[in-house]
């Protein structure tokens, strides 16, 4: 099974699945989008067992693009892990300050970002395509963390994980002006006269969300692989059928 960890140590793990030709529906994570639901829980299961945790120690939420997100409980433990019906409605960022709970966010194109503090035990997952960047879901989630939960910004770090390139998240207008409309974005955006298109780099705007909300730049890594371009990518640009990653952290 394709998975990049990003850290394992005695604190935490956190990575992403990648697509692979090897496994079930390509080792797609996703029940709201798959072939056979028996498939993704045969993927979840595996991946469960390689990280050294259970499938009822998942969290998973119903992902809307919205800005919404969740303060994670031990009574939310194995929602969405079997069924999506069961998963944390209409959220698209979550976090706890709890262990042995394995945050899930799914991905294919969007900006999955994960988070922790190790000073705090805490760790979180945010889902950000276009409209979650638009809604500044990223800088909204960071800001509660540090103003409510008052977490210091110089002890989170952040990692950016793959998504849709610059290159290939070609936009009209009226996507293009949503994100001029943020202020903060421009030098992340190119227009292309061949094709009339605009192009947006997702992930450094997700990035400067992430600064804007006090997390210093050396706290923040980011994988720049294109989900479209590499072959370990889901893309549902490319494919409307497509699988998802499952971006994922536990505190243990």
């Amino acid at each position: 099974m394709k998975t990049n960890i990003y850290f394992n140590n005695e604190k935490f793990i956190a990575g992403i699945t990648l697509k692979d030709n090897t496994e079930q529906e390509n080792n797609n994570m996703a029940l709201h989008t798959c072939i056979n639901s028996a498939h993704v829980l045969e993927n979840r299961s595996k991946l469960v067992q390689l990280i050294g945790c259970n499938l009822d120690d998942m969290v998973c939420a119903n992902q809307t693009h919205s800005a919404n997100f969740h303060k994670v409980t031990v009574s939310d433990k194995g929602k969405g892990a079997h069924t999506s019906d069961s998963a944390i409605p209409n959220t698209d960022a979550l976090y706890t300050f709890e262990p042995n709970l394995l945050l899930c966010s799914f991905s294919a194109d969007c900006v999955p970002v994960i988070f922790c503090s190790e000073v705090d035990n805490l760790v979180g997952v945010i889902h950000s395509g276009w409209q979650g960047t638009v809604k500044e879901i990223s800088l909204k989630v960071l800001q509660h963390i540090i103003q409510v939960e008052k977490v210091k910004p110089h002890n989170l770090y952040v990692h950016i994980g793959p998504a849709l390139s610059q290159e290939k998240f070609e936009v009209d207008e009226d996507v293009y002006v949503k994100f001029t409309q943020l202020g903060y974005t421009d030098e992340y955006m190119y227009f292309k006269h061949d094709t009339n298109k605009y192009h947006i780099d997702n992930q450094l705007s997700v990035k400067r969300q992430c600064q804007l909300a006090g997390v210093p730049s050396n706290n923040i890594t980011i994988d720049r692989s294109c989900t479209f371009i590499s072959t370990d990518g889901f893309s549902y640009r490319q494919d409307k059928k497509a699988g998802r990653h499952m971006g994922f952290i536990m505190r243990k």
